[in-house]
């Protein structure tokens, strides 16, 4: 008897793959990744020195010195492009350039507001020139450092150069986002960090912080500490400071990433209830407590006044306009079995529909929400079956038809974002990269204004299989598929031309200390050193 897969395997009889060997040819873009969206480079090459090149504020900028954004973004690029040189590359005492070296890149911000100290938002532009090196906003001026960057090329000799270029560029989609799940197993915050980098690189612009789940509570609340004390695997080895939760949160607003968190709700919330007592609706066998718990108890007033407690606490501590609140794979079978449950139903005339219920609690928990909040939409649904606050935005989860959750979605006129195409905690034997590759957005039936509110999506990795050992090269270059997708042009799907860049765009975040998987037999000029 042949054993099944696990779950999250797709199970492949190896012996009978056969996969045509890709040939690798150097693309006429390089290793530009995503592809910006308009791109002319010319045969003129000039030559890059560590002692001698700087990044600098041009005089007409509107952030100078003083921005420590702008300032750690140029040395961390610096050290990109040239390691980390012995010689101070912002000294004055440089050796004299050569009129073939290119010795400074100015960076001109144009925005009125210098927004050193703020946090990027769904608004924020991100638009860029790489003539006379313009960028439009601050928060998003190293997406053109990135572009600049992966125009430097080295030699056998390793000596740098960088052909002259004219690049327009924007991403198609605003939001363009990763999941990562800290609840299944718990993720140091190295690794959190090195994800967040290996983001920037790729023009990733929302970490989604699934952080926790029914397995564990890692999320030390200042309100309720309990509910780490009681819910997390450790209550001190296994939790998010507050100290840590900053330091993702400032780490990432360094980078043009937003952190949003989700706190799923009704289900999903096993680990909520080892520390808040009368959460959980109590399971009933018959006409007796089974001694096990269900999804959060709806029907009772206590739940929403922790709820609006606990939010209130996560709208302070994490700074961005939006929560993601949850709402999928709520298991009605508790609800039905509780009694109290089952006269709330009469008295509201649910009648049986236990998705009214849920509905119910939905807009209740919202309307405790000063904030605008994401919700997921279940993908089992026929149509949005929530009366939601027109400013929501709706997630669209895995499942059967996501093409038509979409149309249905955007027809009831909600912002929307997508995941279904994108769960990489599936994996399968040789390069599934170009199936996520492959995947249009805006390949559903609907209007031109329908389309438009497809705002963009999000990359999945759940974290049944993934921890800290497994994490990096599980979703290196596999997620690369995804950002270039939400980046770059709709006609970008040239297959050979992708694998040709993400072949040196996998080498160059190798090279940088990012354990990113091969896409085939190959080999990087500057291979993984190892922790």
């Amino acid at each position: 008897m042949e054993v099944p897969p696990p779950l999250g395997l797709q199970h492949n009889n190896i012996d009978d793959y056969v996969e045509a060997e890709p040939v690798f040819e150097a693309s006429k873009y390089g290793s530009l990744w995503p592809l910006p969206q308009k791109v002319q480079i010319s045969e003129v090459s000039f030559k890059l020195t560590s002692s001698s090149f700087r990044i600098v504020d041009a005089k007409a900028s509107s952030a100078g010195p003083s921005c420590s954004l702008l300032q750690s973004a140029y040395r961390r690029y610096y050290e990109y492009m040239f390691g980390s040189a012995k010689k101070q590359w912002w000294s004055k005492n440089n050796r004299r350039s050569d009129p073939s070296d290119l010795s400074e890149l100015q960076v001109w911000i144009t925005s009125p507001d210098s927004e050193c100290d703020g946090y990027p938002s769904v608004t924020s532009d991100e638009s860029c020139e790489t003539v006379s090196c313009v960028y439009f906003g601050l928060l998003y001026f190293f997406l053109g450092l990135e572009t600049f960057s992966q125009l430097v090329f080295e030699d056998e000799y390793g000596a740098k150069s960088i052909n002259a270029a004219i690049i327009n560029d924007f991403p198609r989609f605003q939001h363009r986002g990763i999941l990562l799940d800290s609840s299944r197993h718990f993720l140091p915050i190295k690794v959190i960090l090195a994800n967040l980098e290996t983001m920037a690189m790729n023009k990733f612009n929302v970490f989604h912080w699934h952080i926790v789940d029914d397995q564990s509570f890692p999320y030390l609340s200042r309100t309720f500490p309990q509910l780490s004390e009681q819910g997390a695997y450790h209550p001190y080895t296994h939790v998010y400071t507050p100290a840590d939760v900053k330091m993702v949160i400032e780490f990432a607003r360094l980078r043009g990433i937003r952190v949003i968190p989700e706190f799923d709700t009704p289900g999903h919330t096993q680990s909520w209830g080892k520390g808040q007592k009368d959460l959980l609706t109590p399971c009933y066998s018959g006409s007796k407590p089974s001694g096990s718990f269900g999804p959060v108890n709806p029907i009772l007033n206590t739940t929403y006044d922790f709820m609006a407690q606990f939010f209130t606490e996560i709208s302070t501590v994490f700074p961005d306009g939006y929560v993601h609140l949850g709402g999928d794979e709520v298991d009605f079978t508790c609800w039905k079995s509780n009694p109290d449950i089952q006269k709330f139903m009469e008295q509201q005339h649910f009648g049986d529909d236990y998705r009214k219920l849920e509905s119910f609690y939905i807009q209740k928990c919202v309307s405790h929400q000063t904030s605008v909040c994401y919700l997921i939409v279940e993908m089992k649904k026929k149509k949005v079956s929530f009366d939601l606050k027109p400013d929501t935005v709706v997630h669209v989860w895995i499942g059967g038809g996501s093409d038509k959750e979409m149309s249905s979605v955007t027809a009831a006129g909600y912002t929307t974002i997508l995941s279904a195409p994108w769960y990489l905690d599936y994996i399968s034997y040789g390069q599934d990269w170009q199936k996520y590759y492959k995947v249009e957005p805006l390949n559903f039936e609907g209007t031109d204004e329908q389309k438009k509110l497809v705002i963009g999506g999000e990359a999945c990795l759940w974290g049944e299989y993934v921890d800290a050992t497994n994490l990096t090269p599980r979703l290196w270059p596999r997620a690369s598929a995804v950002a270039e997708r939400l980046w770059s042009a709709k006609d970008v799907t040239d297959i050979g031309d992708a694998f040709n860049r993400l072949s040196l765009h996998r080498c160059r975040m190798v090279e940088r200390g990012i354990p990113a998987e091969p896409l085939f037999s190959s080999y990087c000029p500057h291979e993984y050193k190892g922790v």
